[in-house]
Formats: C-alpha cells, structure tokens, sequence
C-alpha cells in the first residue's frame, strides 16, 4: 500500500474515534477540533483569543462566537479578561474539558506511546521530520483551496506514478 493511503487510511480512522467522542459529549466536530487547537496552545504556552481560535478554524465572527458560546455553556472553556488589556479575551480550556478527554483519548494514546517504543530515536526522528512536512503540505493545500488557488496545479507536486 502507498504510503499515501497509509496516511489517509489513518487520517479516517482518527476521524472515526474523534467523532464517537464528539458524538458522545454532544460536540459537533468543529468544538472538537476548538478543544485540540485550546489543549494544543495551552501545552505550548499560547494565549488563543476568540479571533485567533476562528482564523485557525477559518470561521466567521458569527461562527466563532456560537461556538466560544456552546463550549462555555457545556462548561468545557471559560472566557478569561488579559490582565493587561481588559478589552482582550483569552479562552481557557477547563478541567472538565481535560478529563473527559483523558478518559477518551487516554488508552489510544497510551497504545500510540507503546508502538512508538518499538522505534529507536533516529527512526522517531525521521517520522518526526516526515509527519511536519507533510502537515505543512496540507496546511498549504488548505489554504490554497481556502483562497481559491488549485493546488494540484502547484509546481513539484507529483501523481500517478510520481512519489508514494
């Protein structure tokens, strides 16, 4: 199997789990993807405000507030005022939010961990390497089609019988 589909055949997996959780909790999948983006800031440091969380999901205004608001009345994040500029929001993802994704996520993940086990460090390293390239590809291709470019139109992009 091309690793392509490797990666698409996981790519739908990972969808299938997510959507159980997110059908489990009462979420549509866009307050799932909100709550990684929220976890995936809070782990780094990154402040998110409601503007940056709609640019990063690509929602309007509109979109963004409705869903700040359902995930605040499901008590899963809390609008927060900068204490340096209280005209500013910051969202913070609260321990419900945490827990009920640990009790979800938590065995895949561990199962995630113990296969990667199996890897020496510069094998993780390459996977590393691969998995932000290919990330970027498709962040770039999403753009693309966001702003209306074709990206299959983009120089270096192979098919067929180009790459795997």
């Amino acid at each position: 199997m091309r690793l392509v589909h490797l990666l698409r055949a996981l790519t739908v997996e990972l969808d299938l789990f997510g959507a159980e959780f997110a059908s489990r909790n009462k979420l549509h999948p866009t307050d799932l993807r909100a709550l990684i983006h929220l976890l995936d800031a809070a782990r780094a440091g990154r402040v998110v405000t409601p503007g940056r969380l709609g640019e990063a999901l690509r929602l309007n205004s509109a979109g963004t507030t409705g869903l700040v608001d359902r995930l605040e009345r499901l008590g899963l994040i809390r609008r927060e005022r900068d204490p340096r500029d209280r005209r500013r929001v910051h969202l913070v993802v609260e321990q419900r939010a945490m827990e009920l994704g640990e009790g979800f996520f938590g065995g895949l993940i561990g199962e995630l961990v113990a296969a990667m086990g199996e890897f020496e460090p510069a094998e993780l390293a390459t996977v590393r390497r691969f998995l932000e390239t290919v990330t970027e590809a498709v962040t770039g291709a999403v753009t693309g089609a966001v702003t209306g470019a074709v990206a299959s139109a983009s120089p270096g992009v192979r098919t067929a019988r180009g790459t795997s």
